[in-house]
């Protein structure tokens, strides 16, 4: 178990599962910087996320913005949305009758990936719910993109649960090192938003490295 002083951000693991040396810059060297694509993402959770909203239709209970943690692998976050279903093999929750089973729905502002990203961002989600409220194993969840504006499920197998665990314990060693990694440049690195603080063909530069430059270009 972990301290809670030593909690990463949850959703870190999209990031450091896209580009480990972009995790770094973000999380553990504090740099962000903006650009179309993190903009147009960040309109598109603000009209997701409404943590004074929650709805019942039926047997079914949506929460938005529900914070999560995990002791054992030492991450808090929150999920954009979970569905609850009532389901007598579910779980009690505060103020509601019956038990319910949790099912997390990310949303995504671009298209389904062919890396595992987003879908690691999802399951840590649902292993975190099923720790917290000691319900059965999960095993779908949704990922919903805004370009295609439908949902995709997720099949939250073993392979999935134990990258997610594996990728966690390395975020962990990095931070406690303070560890920023070099980079080996590609295609989507002209994507990022991070692209001039990263500089990709200076694989040692840092964000120090980087303001450096700029004092000693207005001298």
């Amino acid at each position: 178990m972990y301290a809670e002083e030593d909690f990463l951000l949850l959703s870190g693991i999209q990031h450091f599962s896209f580009c480990r040396r972009q995790w770094a810059l973000i999380h553990i060297e504090q740099a962000w910087a903006e650009n179309e694509r993190t903009v147009s993402g960040g309109l598109m959770h603000r009209r997701v996320h409404d943590k004074f909203f929650d709805e019942k239709r039926g047997d079914r209970l949506f929460i938005r913005e529900m914070p999560v943690i995990s002791r054992d692998m030492g991450v808090s976050g929150q999920c954009d949305m979970v569905e609850f279903r009532r389901d007598d093999a579910g779980a009690a929750l505060f103020g509601r009758e019956g038990k319910w089973l949790p099912v997390p729905v990310e949303y995504k502002r671009g298209s389904p990936k062919m890396s595992d990203a987003d879908r690691l961002q999802l399951t840590a989600q649902a292993m975190c719910l099923e720790e917290m409220l000691c319900c059965p194993v999960i095993e779908t969840a949704y990922l919903f993109y805004g370009e295609t504006k439908r949902r995709e499920a997720v099949a939250l197998t073993d392979e999935l649960r134990e990258k997610v665990k594996n990728t966690f314990a390395e975020m962990h060693e990095y931070a406690a090192r303070g560890h920023t990694p070099r980079v080996k440049p590609f295609k989507s690195c002209n994507a990022c938003s991070l692209k001039e603080i990263c500089v990709p063909k200076l694989p040692n530069a840092g964000v120090e490295d980087y303001l450096n430059r700029l004092l000693e270009a207005d001298v």
